[in-house]
């Protein structure tokens, strides 16, 4: 079975009929047949005129498309339009920064205040010296600054810094009285105070506040006689201990007739009023036997006959009595205001032993130098051979006495003990009080140097702070070494008084 309308006529059509229309029903479909039957040729006419016309749009289609295969470029394939993308925003181009320095360099400040021709001064011998302006930094003046050199007693003023480092301001030094090992026996105990006075209780000594030997001796003799099992012993035998410092008790480098002269005693851990002849006076000659001194002047307190001899306290021995020294920063003004070398020798000695590095001479270097650390500047090239600086061997650059008295002049921590302590010109008291010091022209720094002098056989020294006349704060150090004469404290106080009037104006040239 096909798909053929079963209505449409079968078979040919005949000659001059009409065509049968597909669908074509009633009067409408038979009046068209007749028509075209009477006008048979324009009917044919009117057909062949509408195939040709057919033909030839065809033939133009055809011929359209024979050229475009032939000659034209193949039609882009149409495809659904793209979402059209933006044109993006030119990013501005930024403006060239022009390049700076990564540190910008202060314009130096023009100085015209020279003490070029005082520095040549031939009283100065081998001079050494350094300014810097206290507030910024600046170094203003500058003569082997850098080069360690033996200081002489402004040594002092690293012993006391190192003193207060390692032991603080408050520490004391303590004496002792213990029971011995036999019947009738006790143990003077030295603590490493050598400032004990066997002067009586209420009379000073050179050491303003120092302990006394007889209130150690009433302490013990009452614990002695408090005790039930002593009470009726007397007591027949004193034992020294001066242990806490090790051996020798003088320094190979130092020149012995410091003891005669009165300027050093033998350093051992028990003596009383620094092993002066005469415990008032600053200046006194020292024994060859500090120990024996301080052990028979406590005998006499005891009373009755006792016999003295040395060894060590019996470990875990009985306290029976015990005295104190004044405080480390009491202490370090006494130091530095006379240059007392027996207190610096003092605490160099308990600076070594508190940090652990020894109890001799020797254990100084390490000891000294670790407690100086702890102020942050570099302590290359420094050499310590002794806590008062009368050994030649010491060293130290003036750089690093300007850059510590920076520290002592902000107060930086206990530092401001030794800024308290220090001479100054023109004082009252002091060794920048005497009567050689700071004289004549020089006198218009008086009052405004504040200063640790130094002397040994080899140089003269003096360091610390200038309050300039402009208002600047400069701290100094001032070497003056060699065969140089008493004369080299007046050319060290000129050229210090210089530095005073030139204030920020110093040259370096």
């Amino acid at each position: 079975m096909n798909d053929q309308d079963s209505t449409a006529p079968q078979g040919p059509i005949a000659p001059g009929a009409a065509p049968h229309l597909p669908g074509a029903r009633g009067p409408g479909a038979a009046g068209i047949a007749r028509f075209l039957a009477r006008h048979r040729t324009a009917a044919w006419i009117t057909a062949a005129a509408v195939a040709f016309a057919l033909l030839g749009s065809g033939a133009v289609v055809a011929g359209a498309s024979t050229r475009s295969s032939a000659s034209a470029p193949a039609p882009l394939p149409v495809t659904e339009s793209p979402s059209p993308t933006p044109t993006p925003t030119p990013t501005p181009t930024p403006t060239p920064v022009r390049p700076v320095p990564g540190t910008v360099v202060p314009a130096s400040h023009l100085r015209t205040c020279s003490v070029a021709a005082l520095s040549t001064d031939s009283r100065l011998g081998g001079f050494q010296s350094q300014v810097v302006n206290a507030t910024t930094g600046e170094v203003l003046f500058d003569r082997g600054g850098g080069t360690p050199s033996r200081t002489a007693s402004v040594l002092k003023v690293l012993t006391s810094a190192a003193a207060l480092s390692v032991l603080g301001s408050d520490f004391q030094a303590t004496t002792l009285v213990v029971k011995g090992s036999e019947p009738g026996s006790i143990v003077l105990v030295g603590g490493g105070d050598l400032t004990l006075s066997r002067l009586p209780s209420g009379t000073e000594s050179t050491y303003t506040g120092a302990a006394h030997l007889d209130t150690l001796a009433a302490q013990a003799v009452a614990a002695w006689q408090a005790d039930p099992a002593t009470a009726n012993t007397p007591i027949t035998s004193l034992v020294l201990d001066s242990s806490r410092f090790g051996d020798p008790a003088w320094d190979p480098s130092w020149n012995r007739k410091e003891l005669t002269d009165g300027y050093m005693p033998e350093i051992t851990a028990l003596q009383v009023d620094g092993d002066r002849d005469n415990p008032k006076q600053s200046t006194s000659p020292r024994s060859s036997d500090p120990i024996g001194r301080a052990g028979q002047a406590f005998a006499d307190l005891l009373g009755g006959s006792v016999t003295v001899t040395r060894g060590t306290a019996p470990s875990g021995a009985a306290q029976l009595a015990s005295v104190q020294s004044q405080p480390v920063s009491t202490l370090i003004k006494q130091a530095l205001i006379v240059s007392d070398n027996t207190i610096a020798e003092m605490l160099a000695r308990l600076v070594a032993i508190k940090s652990g590095s020894g109890n001799t001479f020797s254990a100084l270097q390490k000891s000294t130098v670790a407690g100086l650390q702890t102020y942050g500047i570099d302590t290359t090239g420094i050499l310590i051979a002794d806590g008062s600086g009368l050994s030649d061997n010491n060293a130290v650059p003036p750089s690093y006495l300007t850059q510590l008295f920076i520290k002592i002049n902000a107060r930086q921590g206990n530092l401001g003990v030794i800024f308290d302590g220090l001479p100054v010109a023109g004082g009252k008291t002091g060794s920048l009080s005497y009567s050689d010091r700071f004289t004549g022209k020089n006198a218009d720094a008086d009052g405004s140097v504040f200063a640790k002098t130094g002397w040994i056989d080899t140089g003269y020294t003096l360091a610390g702070i200038i309050h300039a006349a402009d208002g600047t704060p400069l701290t100094f150090a001032v070497y003056a070494l060699g065969d140089v004469g008493d004369n080299a404290k007046q050319a060290i106080d000129t050229i210090t008084a210089a530095f005073y009037r030139c204030g920020n104006n110093l040259s370096n040239t």
